[in-house]
């Protein structure tokens, strides 16, 4: 891995130095009911992109990334939900060129393969991504149901985003941790977000 990608996120690579290493896997874990895919469609404006859905479909994700009042690219969308998901991702990131985004969302449907055949393709996806000098965000849902090998794809990633959505009255407070980075320093201290239009950072006060 050689130098670093930038996120296109410029809260988040002022905090990482640039950006983070090329050829990393990212876990984004977040609530379901958080507003996490803006990390997504703004990191697709970055570089080329692909994004496999796993559980809306390409219109849906499209159509929200279309809606997008704020800075998001143009991915090619597919969608990996259907019979053997696996195997329809593992097709199409073994295509991804030199230096290219790939985002999985959410990669849930993938975690509830069968340990040892989940454990392989995340091997070969890191393998992929140190040849190409590619990123790839995971966007995994921190819910009521979290699968089992989602211990492994936190050890198995690079970078750990760890986004805390919180309702406290007539409040709602996003918050990112950065527990894990190799090849940086994670971040010491939560930042306190503010998801609308884009991902920027909440100048608010906090109240004690």
């Amino acid at each position: 891995m050689t130098g670093r990608l930038p996120t296109g996120i410029t809260v988040l690579d002022r905090r990482l130095g640039g950006g983070i290493p090329s050829g990393s896997i990212v876990l984004l874990s977040a609530t379901p009911a958080s507003q996490s895919e803006l990390f997504l469609y703004e990191l697709s404006a970055a570089r080329g992109t692909l994004y496999l859905t796993s559980v809306r479909s390409v219109e849906a994700v499209q159509d929200a990334i279309d809606r997008t009042p704020g800075r998001a690219g143009k991915p090619t969308i597919r969608d990996v939900g259907s019979d053997a998901p696996l195997d329809h991702a593992n097709r199409l990131i073994r295509a991804l060129p030199e230096g290219a985004n790939l985002i999985v969302d959410i990669v849930d449907v993938l975690e509830r393969a069968e340990p040892a055949r989940y454990r392989n393709f995340l091997n070969e996806l890191q393998t992929h991504m140190i040849n190409t000098g590619g990123l790839t965000v995971l966007h995994g849902l921190n819910g009521r149901s979290v699968p089992e090998n989602r211990d492994v794809t936190e050890h198995m990633a690079d970078v750990v985003f760890d986004l805390q959505t919180d309702v406290a009255g007539s409040e709602i407070e996003n918050r990112l941790a950065v527990p894990k980075f190799r090849g940086g320093a994670a971040m010491e201290e939560t930042i306190k977000l503010r998801l609308a239009e884009e991902v920027a950072i909440d100048t608010s006060r906090d109240i004690a």
